[in-house]
């Protein structure tokens, strides 16, 4: 058994998400959004180099010789599956490993909207998944997939970097494939999956502009583009695609936002108010012809008011949403304020006062 296993075993025993080793600390857990030392010793270079070294291949310790970073997965001998980033900084090497669950959540488990449950519905066009690292993008996905998995006579192809659920042929064929070792790129892999008869394609990150291209491509001719980016609401989502591409093809991506993306989901895990779990809270766009409008008129900036009507439809901005959940004690205020845009709207809830300062808030009711 690898000796890296025994933190993960520690790490799953206590119910974290992540682990996270570094030089010069302890073996840290990520419990609930909150990084906690365990008892251990604070790890040395050469020491932590040689417990990561026992779980790669010749090829990627060739690559982390080189100076570039790995992504991969790996499951414990113990069990557990994790994915993995290795990476080095100025103190040396250092490594994070994401628990990823054996079983693919369902979209009634994760309490989510079930306006969700309509975009699997989809037979053609672009549902992102949006927000920052570790807000449960990859999870929102996965459930997903496993809904249309168990509902509908598709052909699934996933690309992911790596990949982390492993999804079980259900009514659909699911083919999953990891960028690095099936494919050399996600464009590469969307170019390859509209020659494989696919109905969905998941394309785990739009990284790049050729990416998107490729992904909108797609989305144009009869597909079901399931996609992430690593923006913070639905304003920001359209401006950075539009922004991504060449300034000659600007028109050209306004007009496909406008008929082929369907819905953007942007999203926040917010502590629960026991402190024991966090929960996702959503903010939702649902395409219709107002917000098209917006989108070819360059006047994204008045999506908000459209998302704030749009209850009917599904759609919510995310301050309501995090609102509702307050008031249905859901999540705890002191967490969600955090994530609110408009912040003096929460401080009646807040009931911890000392963090107003540190939120650029100088006062507080309690």
């Amino acid at each position: 058994m690898a000796r890296i296993d025994a933190f993960l075993k520690l790490g799953l025993a206590q119910g974290c998400s992540d682990v996270h080793l570094a030089v010069g600390v302890p073996p840290m857990l990520r419990m609930n959004g909150d990084l906690m030392p365990i008892k251990f010793r604070a790890l040395s270079d050469t020491e932590l180099e040689t417990y990561i070294h026992e779980i790669l291949s010749q090829a990627q310790k060739e690559r982390l010789s080189q100076g570039h970073d790995l992504d991969f997965s790996y499951v414990a001998e113990e069990g557990g599956r994790f994915r993995v980033n290795v990476f080095r900084k100025i103190t040396g090497v250092g490594a994070v490993f994401r628990f990823i669950p054996g079983d693919v959540p369902s979209l009634e488990k994760l309490d989510v909207p079930p306006v969700l449950a309509k975009f699997c519905d989809y037979h053609q066009g672009m549902v992102l998944v949006t927000g920052s690292t570790g807000t449960g993008k990859s999870t929102t996905l996965a459930a997903m997939i496993n809904h249309i998995n168990e509902r509908r006579n598709m052909n699934i192809i996933s690309l992911e970097d790596p990949i982390e659920f492993v999804h079980p042929s259900k009514k659909s064929q699911v083919i999953q494939r990891e960028v690095g070792t099936h494919v050399h790129s996600f464009a590469d892999g969307v170019r390859s999956a509209m020659r494989e008869d696919p109905d969905v394609i998941l394309v785990g990150e739009l990284r790049d502009a050729e990416t998107i291209m490729m992904a909108m491509t797609a989305a144009e001719t009869g597909h079901l583009v399931l996609g992430t980016l690593h923006t913070t609401g639905a304003v920001k989502t359209i401006d950075r695609i539009v922004d991504a591409l060449p300034g000659e093809l600007r028109e050209q991506t306004k007009a496909f936002l406008s008929m082929s993306l369907k819905a953007v989901i942007t999203q926040v895990l917010v502590k629960t108010p026991d402190g024991r779990g966090r929960r996702a809270i959503l903010e939702i766009l649902v395409n219709n012809r107002a917000i098209a409008k917006l989108i070819t008129s360059d006047q994204t900036h008045q999506i908000p008011s459209q998302l704030q009507t749009g209850k009917d439809a599904g759609m919510q901005l995310l301050d309501q949403a995090l609102l509702d959940a307050i008031q249905a004690k859901r999540i705890d205020p002191n967490d969600a304020i955090r994530f609110a845009n408009d912040k003096k709207k929460f401080e009646r809830f807040v009931t911890d006062t000392d963090i107003l300062p540190t939120l650029g808030i100088s006062g507080g009711e309690g």
